[in-house]
């Protein structure tokens, strides 16, 4: 995740590191970007960013947990949820890999809608979004 300095926004990045034959993307190396090109417009790639968005969707809505945050805290009734995120863009990448490879990959774009603008995320906004990454990556068992 590479948080904006100027902006309530953050930016995560995450290549496709391993198989996934079921959205029918199997060889994922390419030595060129050219040839990632043709896997991102294939029909397995746009299936996945739509299982994608599904899945980003509900972690927006219902975030994990972040530890030690007053919402955690025994009948704490007094704390009320974070505000929700928004999704400013989910979109496919072309990402550099090791030894002049290429993979595809998903962009992913957040903003907190509810800060305050040209400036940059809280700490407890940019923790919540790494647990929605690794949660993100989880349910999509993409490691």
């Amino acid at each position: 995740m590479v948080a904006d300095e100027h902006q309530p926004s953050a930016s995560i990045e995450i290549p496709l590191d391993k198989p996934l034959p079921d959205y029918d993307l199997t060889e994922l190396e390419q030595p060129t970007p050219r040839d990632i090109d043709s896997i991102l417009v294939s029909q397995g790639f746009r299936d996945l960013v739509d299982d994608a968005r599904g899945v980003l969707m509900d972690l927006l809505a219902h975030p994990p947990s972040q530890p030690n945050s007053p919402e955690n805290a025994n009948l704490d009734f007094t704390h009320s949820p974070p505000l929700p995120l928004e999704l400013v863009q989910l979109t496919g990448a072309i990402c550099p890999g090791d030894d002049e490879v290429y993979r595809p990959g998903l962009w992913i774009v957040l903003s907190d809608p509810h800060a305050k603008a040209k400036s940059p995320l809280n700490p407890s906004t940019q923790e919540r979004i790494h647990l929605i990454a690794d949660e993100f990556v989880k349910r999509l068992q993409l490691l």
